[in-house]
């Protein structure tokens, strides 16, 4: 399986960016100050989380400590899911 990150990233590129050459950012960069995501995106990507990696999104989990960049995304993801936690 591929790890989370990466299937964050190449979700980002062909959704967001629309782009055919990967993610061009560092997993730490800000969605939302460098405008990768903005804030309809941060809904396609709670979709995209929930259908992804079967986990409910609660309304109080969407702070930017959860949702703003790949790593962080990432991380969370790790913690909703079990199954994830030993992904890298």
């Amino acid at each position: 399986m591929r790890d989370v990150e990466a299937m964050i990233r190449t979700y980002i590129a062909e959704n967001m960016l629309f782009s055919d050459n990967g993610y061009p950012h560092a997993d730490t960069a800000s969605f939302l100050e460098e405008g990768i995501v903005d804030s309809m995106g941060i809904m396609e990507l709670v979709m995209f989380v929930e259908e992804s990696f079967r986990i409910t999104v609660e309304d109080e989990e969407l702070v930017p400590d959860n949702f703003d960049s790949v790593s962080r995304l990432a991380a969370y993801i790790r913690t909703k899911s079990p199954t994830m936690s030993s992904v890298t």
